[in-house]
């Protein structure tokens, strides 16, 4: 049964992202209508490639099991740096790109990949400061776990995020068209989040009472590895036709709603934290690849990117991680 449920799992998530890229493609239209730059619509677009993140939440809040939501939410926001950052890396290791950033060729002799640097100032660096306000509502004695009023926070925070984010770097915008066709297609969008969001958590629920684990460590090693998936090819594709900084910089901004709004539903019904160990080492973890991205960014020299040995740390990291909560935290176990 096991297997029967893996694939609901994967079937689900390939629906809901199928949902959240029909909700980004108006986004992005209006990225360019409105002048945003590219690193600062990343921060925009994010909010709806985060929406099965949110989905997730909300299903798992209404369903009972908040934990496999928090778990997913946690374990996707580390792994996908490391991920997305390897794939945009190998995805531009060939002689020609559909529209090629810089020097093309002295990045491949150099093993470089390129990035935008606003990728730092506009949505790295704030995201952390989301990461510390998280830590301070959570974590503390007086008010660990999640309360309503932290929703309230989180919303606000998320909004002044986006707010920088798009006022910087602004500039006069493209005239772009709407079709009924994609209309039509955002609302499709919003229909396969929801389903797609019911099915990864009841698949999720059905493999962790199987495994016999802690709904939690369903969430992190089960929900978030199989949701990125399909953030994969999309980065894949996106650095093969040469738009290398969208390519490693959206993920910030999917990060930033995801680690605020996808919050919101978990905080309305008020939920503990009921491995405390587990959540701030995980935590911890969700601030270190950010973290490491900022610097290994802007330590790329004579321009902001990634050198190969740099590309490999966010891997590196992420087995440090798995370890770590294998060996120290020692989670599994039912619950």
């Amino acid at each position: 049964m096991i297997a029967v449920w893996a694939g609901v799992l994967l079937a689900a998530v390939w629906l809901a992202h199928w949902g959240a890229e029909h909700l980004a493609d108006p986004l992005k239209k209006l990225r360019r209508q409105w002048g945003f730059s590219v690193a600062a619509g990343g921060s925009f677009i994010g909010l709806a490639t985060a929406s099965p993140e949110i989905g997730i939440n909300v299903t798992s809040a209404i369903r009972g099991v908040a934990d496999i939501g928090l778990g997913a939410m946690l374990g996707a926001n580390i792994i996908v740096v490391p991920i997305l950052v390897v794939t945009a890396y190998l995805a531009t290791r060939k002689k020609e790109l559909g529209n090629e950033h810089g020097d093309h060729e002295r990045d491949l002799r150099e093993h470089f990949l390129p990035v935008d640097p606003g990728a730092i100032t506009v949505q790295a660096l704030p995201y952390l400061g989301i990461l510390a306000l998280v830590a301070l509502l959570t974590l503390p004695a007086p008010w660990r776990g999640l309360q309503p009023v932290d929703g309230w926070i989180l919303l606000l925070a998320y909004l002044a995020y986006l707010a920088q984010a798009l006022l910087r770097g602004r500039e006069e915008g493209q005239g772009v068209e709407w079709t009924r066709r994609e209309q039509w297609f955002a609302g499709g969008g919003v229909a396969a989040l929801a389903v797609g969001a019911y099915f990864i958590v009841f698949s999720t629920e059905q493999i962790v009472s199987a495994l016999g684990i802690q709904k939690i460590v369903g969430g992190l090693f089960i929900t978030a590895p199989v949701a990125a998936l399909p953030e994969v090819f999309a980065t894949w594709s996106l650095a093969r036709k040469g738009q290398i900084t969208a390519a490693v910089t959206d993920v910030i901004g999917d990060m930033a709603a995801t680690m605020t709004i996808a919050f919101i539903p978990l905080t309305i019904i008020a939920m503990p934290i009921g491995n405390l160990h587990l959540y701030w080492v995980s935590l911890a973890f969700v601030a270190i690849m950010p973290a490491l991205y900022a610097a290994l960014l802007w330590w790329g020299g004579r321009e902001t990117g990634f050198r190969r040995w740099q590309v490999l740390v966010f891997p590196v990291v992420y087995a440090v991680y798995v370890v770590l909560v294998v060996f120290w935290v020692r989670p599994f176990g039912s619950g």
